[in-house]
């Protein structure tokens, strides 16, 4: 038997939001939305297991977004919410937990007393729901967009998730709305309502807001940022020779070229710096520390590891990245035409947006080893930000 259970809602296609993704596998802090979701609730102490729901078309975005958490299958969402609830429902009525919690993949902002809350209500009555009281005057208005009359509002409230209930009672109300043809309640609360069920109400939190627009995107990522408050900046530089061969690989991009970089991986010198970078904003030595050429492993290995590596290092300590500068200095062969593959492959590696991430090409007008076309530099300058009182 699962004491607690959760069923996270992630369905939905975000067509308010707009973008090629559906808004809650766009990333907040350098995570897709559902994984900050689900690493909350999965972390908690008091839940038993999770149950996330999602549209079929999502599973690939889904596997790749929760890559790493012990997690239960997937199951496909219905037309609506309330179908989606349904179908979450039913796959945990064999774990046959207690009391089962409904959450918004929307609202990565959730605390962990905030589900205390939750599941210390629904002990206490069966069906409860987070909500925050009206503090700004609310009005109706006509058709003509006129000022109908002023609502008390002392008695409103503006609900959140997660909503807790008692697990049989609530998987009973479902089915029953199910049969009888109700598909439109918005909330889980309504349809407890409807089945008969007094709900309670504890305090919500004004930090956990609901992803519905881009503004709310952009005030999400506003206050990750301000929650890191120490600034790193570090620097990185690399330099490998030319060898024959047919390619150069360039963060991460193979371009086409009459000869290749020679070194014992790959060669990349863009990634091979901006490594360096990151790794200098947490005083964690170099790549040549953590991947030692005199380790046969590493010959010819993808320096996507060692970025990887960084950047890891970098989350495990609660830290981000802000911006990546890349300069690269060569003769040839011309990096423009391969700039947005490249802003592209580094932010994916990164796990920020390409934003985020600049890549500048120059010659060094004929002088030196490079104006020689004897080989390619590149210099990286990494922004980071991190919890105060990291070490």
């Amino acid at each position: 038997m699962a004491g607690v259970a959760v069923v996270l809602v992630a369905a939905g296609r975000g067509s308010r939001v707009g973008g090629d993704l559906p808004k809650q596998f766009r990333p907040i802090g350098g995570k897709p939305m559902i994984r900050q979701s689900l690493l909350m609730l999965l972390e908690h102490p008091e839940i038993n297991i999770v149950q996330s729901v999602i549209h079929p078309e999502d599973v690939e975005m889904f596997r790749s977004s929760v890559a790493g958490l012990d997690l239960l299958a997937p199951v496909f969402g219905g037309a609506t919410r309330q179908g989606s609830v349904r179908a979450g429902l039913e796959a945990l009525a064999s774990h046959k937990p207690d009391i089962v919690l409904i959450h918004d993949a929307a609202r990565p902002f959730a605390s962990a007393g905030l589900v205390e809350r939750a599941i210390a209500a629904a002990e206490r009555s069966g069906a409860a729901i987070p909500a925050l009281p009206v503090t700004d005057t609310v009005k109706t208005i006509d058709a003509a967009g006129m000022v109908d009359k002023t609502i008390d509002r002392t008695t409103l409230r503006l609900v959140q998730t997660p909503q807790s209930f008692a697990f049989p009672a609530l998987l009973d109300a479902h089915r029953r709305a199910a049969a009888a043809g109700r598909e439109d309640f918005t909330d889980d609360a309504a349809l407890a309502e409807w089945a008969g069920l007094k709900v309670s109400v504890f305090a919500g939190e004004p930090g956990n807001i609901k992803i519905t627009n881009e503004g709310d995107f952009a005030r999400a990522e506003a206050t990750q940022f301000g929650a890191l408050g120490d600034v790193r900046i570090g620097t990185g530089i690399d330099v490998h020779a030319f060898a024959p061969g047919d390619h150069v690989t360039l963060g991460g991009v193979r371009i086409p070229h009459a000869e290749a970089l020679t070194g014992h991986s790959d060669a990349d010198v863009v990634l091979h710096a901006l490594t360096d970078a990151i790794l200098g904003t947490l005083a964690d030595g170099d790549i040549g520390v953590h991947f030692p050429p005199s380790d046969p492993q590493w010959s010819g290995a993808s320096s996507d590891h060692f970025l990887a590596f960084a950047v890891e290092r970098l989350t495990a300590r609660g830290g981000r990245i802000a911006h990546i500068d890349i300069n690269v200095v060569c003769e040839a062969p011309r990096v423009g035409p391969h700039r947005d593959a490249m802003r592209e492959n580094i932010a994916r590696l990164a796990r920020v947006d390409a934003g985020r991430v600049a890549v500048k090409a120059t010659t060094s007008e004929k002088l030196g080893f490079t104006g020689r076309g004897e080989g390619i530099v590149a210099y990286a300058t990494a922004t980071v930000r991190l919890p105060w009182g990291t070490p």
